[in-house]
């Protein structure tokens, strides 16, 4: 059995398709219009936030797809 060696970073067709993964992900998370005040609200964004600081992480930039202000992404 052959051993291979991984790479320790995704290419750059792997990145695009993460991000267009990620964006999909980021819509459906951020489209229902439930209240605030919900557990499912809060487990929403919770994951959201997971969401954009692993695309961070991986692409080393803030996610394309959120408009960001002065004070974080604009809802």
């Amino acid at each position: 059995m052959a051993r291979h060696k991984h790479s320790k970073q995704l290419s750059q067709a792997d990145i695009e398709r993460f991000l267009a993964d990620a964006e999909r992900l980021h819509k459906t998370i951020t489209r229902p219009l439930i209240s605030p005040s919900s557990d499912h609200h809060r487990a929403l964004v919770a994951l959201n936030q997971t969401l954009l600081q692993t695309v961070k992480e991986v692409t080393g930039k803030s996610a394309p797809w959120v408009p960001w202000s002065t004070t974080g992404p604009v809802n």
